[in-house]
């Protein structure tokens, strides 16, 4: 195989109570691309649609953790990457990791699948970085591994497949503002009280209990953000109304998606979905500010191979 064309999905991380550690696959909402070997050695970005962005493999997402990867491997060919861009960078459903989680997987794929996925997410991670200052794995293990994943630690890398219940579904409001993942990071404190250290560790605890056992009640229960959202929730117009107008239309919890400005909302089955979906897109649509809205089953597969 000298060519493949990959389905990268866009996740969501934090999933309220999960900061920097937990993130989830959705399966409506995607980039394309296309990877293939050729005869000069080297990463080259040789087209990009859907949004102006860096040629230079050096200054890409994608071209950094295929270097990182290429560095890795060291093949006796090079690979050129094509990015068709259907994640709006800045827009909080991982479209940095969505470019650098799909360029190694692709690379990966030609050469064997020398690399399992947590060696995957290490490459990515470099990618990652270059867009958010910091490298973690919240968006990225989830577009490798499909699902719900829960990053244990960063150093050394390991990462925790969680058991997705097969009813859930997301749906994703994106108000067309753009918020910097790193300006998102420094508003947050530098230290929290015990109070609501320990409110989080146990909504963290609890709702991975009930992604286990398929306990829908115990998830409503758990997902509450006690740390970040005061502070970035300040920087989404309407927050706390779409907050509120998803959970009186069924949500089952409702929180910033990575660091905003999209917002989602879990719910259980395609039908409360899709009425949270009405719901919240007559908030923004009183307003001045254009948006999207998604609903997608929650991705077990993550990656997928389209050719």
């Amino acid at each position: 195989m000298n060519e493949i064309k990959i389905f990268s999905p866009a996740t969501v991380a934090n999933v309220s109570c999960g900061f920097d550690v937990l993130g989830f696959c959705l399966d409506s909402i995607g980039d394309e691309m296309v990877i293939r070997k050729t005869d000069r050695k080297g990463i080259f970005i040789t087209k990009i649609e859907g949004y102006d962005l860096p040629f230079e493999a050096e200054k890409n997402v994608a071209g950094v953790s295929a270097l990182a990867m290429y560095a890795d491997a060291k093949p006796d060919f090079g690979f050129e990457i094509e990015i068709y861009k259907n994640i709006k960078p800045g827009s909080g459903v991982g479209s940095s990791s969505a470019s650098a989680a799909g360029s190694v997987f692709g690379m990966n794929v030609l050469l064997g699948n020398p690399y399992n996925n947590t060696e995957l997410s290490y490459f990515a991670m470099k990618g990652e970085a270059l867009a958010s200052q910091s490298e973690h794995a919240d968006n990225i293990a989830p577009a490798l591994f499909g699902g719900f994943t829960l990053v244990k630690s960063v150093s050394p890398l390991e990462i925790l497949e969680i058991p997705t219940p097969n009813n859930l579904y997301a749906t994703i409001i994106h108000p067309q503002i753009e918020i910097k993942t790193s300006e998102a990071r420094a508003i947050l404190p530098k230290e929290v009280a015990l109070k609501d250290a320990i409110s989080q560790w146990a909504n963290v605890g609890s709702l991975i209990h009930g992604l286990h056992t398929s306990n829908y009640g115990l998830i409503e229960r758990s997902l509450h953000d006690a740390i970040v959202e005061p502070h970035r929730s300040k920087l989404i117009p309407l927050y706390h109304d779409v907050k509120a107008s998803a959970k009186a239309a069924g949500a089952l919890g409702c929180g910033i998606s990575g660091s905003g400005p999209s917002i989602f909302s879990l719910c259980e089955g395609i039908d409360a979905a899709k009425k949270v979906e009405l719901a919240i897109r007559k908030v923004y649509a009183n307003s001045d500010i254009e948006f999207d809205t998604y609903v997608s089953k929650i991705n077990a597969e993550g990656m997928k191979i389209l050719k």
